[in-house]
């Protein structure tokens, strides 16, 4: 870029505005509870969600919750009906 120095940060800056009351105090508590600043609470939330890709949907997810109490074993029905068009009307 012609002799141009650009500089990158690692450290990226995040605000979040708009948190209604409830959620705010929810998260003042977790915080505390945690012995972290509300900022370290939500950098660890934010970790926890986003650090790895989920490797599972739902199903798997819910399936393995259960997994360690023996897990729950459901019969499901076949499908005999055809799925329906979606309707759109009035």
């Amino acid at each position: 870029f012609g002799g141009c120095v650009m500089e990158v940060s690692t450290v990226a800056t995040v605000t979040v505005r708009g948190l209604d009351d409830e959620l705010h105090a929810r998260l003042r508590l977790r915080a505390a509870h945690n012995g972290r600043s509300m900022e370290a609470e939500v950098r660890a939330i934010l970790q926890e969600q986003l650090a790895e890709p989920d490797e599972y949907g739902w199903g798997s997810r819910i399936h393995a919750r259960f997994a360690d109490i023996g897990g729950v074993e459901l019969d499901i029905p076949p499908r005999t009906d055809h799925p329906r068009a979606v309707e759109f009307g009035e």
